[in-house]
């Protein structure tokens, strides 16, 4: 039974915990932004990689589809993987390839996560496969199963879906704390924060800013950070209101100026590069702000219609309309029909129903839609770009899986 390799991970977990956190350096600048308000998460499952960056500071570390590919692929849990396929066809006798796979990437994901828990004592978010996205029950179930391995430092990332939005507010029922993913505009999250309540949600800033510049729409500058503030004052107002608790996480930050420009954020990734180019940069605190109330300027090539940006920083009045229907209705009993058909009703224009081929399609751009072959979709600019978050991290998980598919072999002969 699942049950007993949870068990074993429970186990591990717990010896992660004694181990003793190492004793890092602090520094004042990472200090004068955590005075501002603003959390900081190393964006990085790679634990070599995060040693020689990690700060006082800096509270948690996450890890995703792509992050936990590339610590799988140097080998350096080859045998923790092989160790496991034994486990799992002992435990589950007769387990299907796609099922035991499944079972292994969990399973390596919990220890991704643990060996930085051990290192640094630290906060840690564990992803789940892209393949139960549009699941409720077993996205559900693995989220629970997460968070009973080490309820002290695992937070859930679970993707922005209709589903996901479903899923998180059951799982949040639960207290279990969760980092809803892959979001992109200030409306997605307005609508995670009253239908499911999760303890965090993201505005994927550098990518905005690629999609403009790549599609030759302007020079991508302050796009994602628009979209960025516009989401955190939207929170804050929320939040006032004793309507949610949710925070906000910049995300796929891209370079150390933009530590400064979003300062005051609820939480920040820093991606590896960021967070050395920054700490390299010595940059004097007393030059830090909150720029929460600033106004990002956008510019866009003459000719462009500045409206198929709109939905990354607009709470309109239909949003406002179908999530307050369906905060009411609650979101533990919502299914994803039901967030599509809210959707409709309300001419929001939050989520395409992409068929497979347009799957596919994203899948082969990769993380950066090219906009001029989804003109005739239909589909609003966050829609898309969460849609090829999730294509883009299917490909990688595929990966992974592949690895894992072979090691898995090994052991069987």
């Amino acid at each position: 039974m699942a049950n007993r390799i949870d068990e074993k991970l429970r186990e591990a977990a717990l010896a992660a915990l004694s181990a003793g956190a190492e004793t890092p350096p602090s520094d004042a600048a990472l200090a004068r932004l955590c005075d501002l308000g603003t959390r900081l998460w190393l964006d990085t499952g790679n634990l070599e990689e995060a040693r020689p960056l990690w700060r006082r500071e800096f509270s948690a570390l996450t890890t995703n589809n792509t992050l936990a590919n590339q610590v799988v692929q140097t080998g350096v849990l080859d045998d923790v993987a092989r160790e496991a396929v034994r486990d799992i066809r002992e435990a589950m006798p007769g387990i299907g390839e796609s099922d035991l796979v499944m079972e292994l990437g969990f399973i390596i994901n919990c220890h991704v996560a643990l060996r930085l828990v051990r290192a640094f004592g630290a906060f840690c978010s564990v992803e789940l496969h892209p393949a139960i996205a549009e699941d409720i029950e077993r996205t559900v179930a693995y989220a629970r199963r997460y968070h009973a391995v080490c309820p002290e430092r695992f937070i859930i990332k679970i993707p922005l879906t209709p589903e996901g939005y479903c899923a998180v507010a059951r799982v949040r029922a639960e207290g279990i704390p969760v980092n809803y993913t892959l979001g992109f505009s200030a409306r997605q999250n307005y609508l995670a924060a009253l239908v499911s309540g999760p303890s965090n949600v993201n505005v994927f800033l550098g990518r905005l800013n690629a999609v403009v510049a790549d599609n030759q729409l302007g020079d991508g500058k302050y796009v994602g950070e628009k979209a960025t503030m516009a989401t955190q004052r939207a929170l804050l107002d929320l939040r006032a209101k004793g309507r949610t608790s949710t925070l906000l996480i910049a995300a796929s930050m891209r370079s150390a100026s933009q530590v400064a420009d979003l300062a005051g954020t609820d939480v920040f990734t820093m991606p590896p590069k960021v967070a050395k180019d920054f700490l390299a940069a010595g940059v004097d605190p007393a030059t830090l702000a909150s720029q929460v109330n600033r106004d990002f300027a956008v510019t866009l090539h003459p000719g462009v219609d500045a409206s198929l940006l709109d939905p990354l920083w607009t709470i309109d009045d239909r949003v406002v309309a179908m999530a307050g229907e369906l905060a009411a209705r609650g979101g533990v009993n919502l299914t994803g029909a039901d967030i599509r058909q809210a959707d409709a009703d309300h001419r929001a224009g939050m989520f395409c129903r992409f068929t497979p081929d347009q799957q596919a399609a994203s899948r082969a751009e990769g993380k950066i839609p090219v906009l001029a072959n989804w003109a005739s979709s239909g589909a609003a600019l966050d829609d898309l770009m969460t849609l090829a978050a999730l294509q883009s991290f299917t490909v990688d998980q595929s990966a992974l899986d592949d690895r894992l598919r072979r090691l898995a072999a090994e052991v069987a002969a």
